[in-house]
């Protein structure tokens, strides 16, 4: 990740004075040129950060700079603990590094608040996994953290929904973690694409480096490419009416804890409407709500549902 691999540089400058960028991008394990990129971003953020050419050159902070980060107040410190307990990164490759920053961070605070901070932080628990779907299985994650951090090319297998796999090379961009699903942005000749990185069946790192994308941020592109694919859905409607218990048992049916939020009491029951792709879906979703839901409609959906339940009852 771009932010870790700059304050590793940051820490590299305050903590060693001079060095070449050379130096540099044998400790990052970057290249020279990724180095004076980062370089830059420092001195954009403010960072007085000196080069000189030459023999005897090299990169360092201006005299007497130090990182504004040993100011930082209790509340600052509770809040970036509290978001970096629990979360998807301590189950990936970054995990061990993130319990190493948690230290550094409490170790950078006054001895008299320090325990005070910890305890405050730690009423704080974020559980990005969705309800009722166990964690995804990925294999290939460490190496495309890896190569995400490291502007690495990939040569990737790749499983399809039909169960065929297809080959191909990616400039990996980021990692995106959505309700307990990883996706990998990647750039190759077809643009910028995101997959499902449970689909990858093997990720092999190519020895040569990529330059990113001027002005590409991970985050704009998956709100627009997130969109863009719920958009692309050709969603049916159905509107139905739940029981009291029908409502109580929607997270177990649909997989879906804040649907049931959106529900409406219309004197009879609780009034929804849910999406499917097609009536068959619904249908099979709908049926295990059993006699606590009632179709209102499209009426393809209602006597679809309606005669898979006489045929049902029938067979028993």
């Amino acid at each position: 990740m771009r932010a870790d691999r700059l304050l590793s540089l940051l820490l590299c400058l305050q903590s060693r004075g001079q060095v070449t960028a050379r130096q540099l991008a044998v400790e990052l394990e970057v290249s020279v040129r990724t180095v004076y990129r980062d370089l830059e971003a420092l001195g954009a953020a403010g960072v007085p950060v000196v080069s000189r050419g030459g023999p005897g050159g090299g990169c360092r902070l201006m005299d007497g700079w130090r990182s504004p980060l040993l100011g930082i107040s209790a509340e600052e410190a509770t809040a970036l603990l509290a978001v970096s307990a629990g979360g998807p990164l301590e189950r990936i490759a970054l995990g061990d590094a993130l319990a190493q920053a948690r230290l550094k961070l409490l170790a950078a605070l006054p001895a008299s608040g320090r325990e005070d901070t910890r305890a405050a932080a730690s009423r704080f628990h974020i559980d990005s996994q969705a309800w009722f779907r166990p964690a995804e299985t990925i294999p290939a994650l460490p190496v495309l953290v890896d190569a995400v951090r490291r502007d690495r090319r990939l040569r990737l297998t790749y499983a399809g929904r039909d169960g065929r796999t297809s080959e191909r090379t990616v400039e990996p961009l980021g990692l995106v973690a959505k309700a307990g699903v990883w996706y990998l942005i990647a750039a190759s000749d077809k643009g910028v694409r995101a997959h499902r990185a449970a689909r990858i069946a093997h990720a092999a790192p190519l020895p040569e480096t990529f330059l990113r994308p001027d002005g590409f941020d991970v985050t704009q592109f998956w709100t627009r490419w997130t969109a863009e694919f719920e958009a692309s859905l050709d969603r049916l409607r159905v509107t139905v009416r739940l029981s009291k218990a029908g409502l109580a048992t929607l997270p177990a049916v649909l997989g879906d804890a804040e649907v049931a939020a959106r529900a409406t009491f219309d004197g009879e029951g609780y009034r929804l409407d849910l999406h499917f792709d097609d009536p068959q879906a619904a249908c099979r979703r709908l049926l295990g709500f059993g006699p606590e839901a009632e179709v209102l409609g499209p009426p393809e959906v209602r006597e679809l549902v309606a005669d898979t339940a006489r045929r049902t009852a029938a067979r028993y």
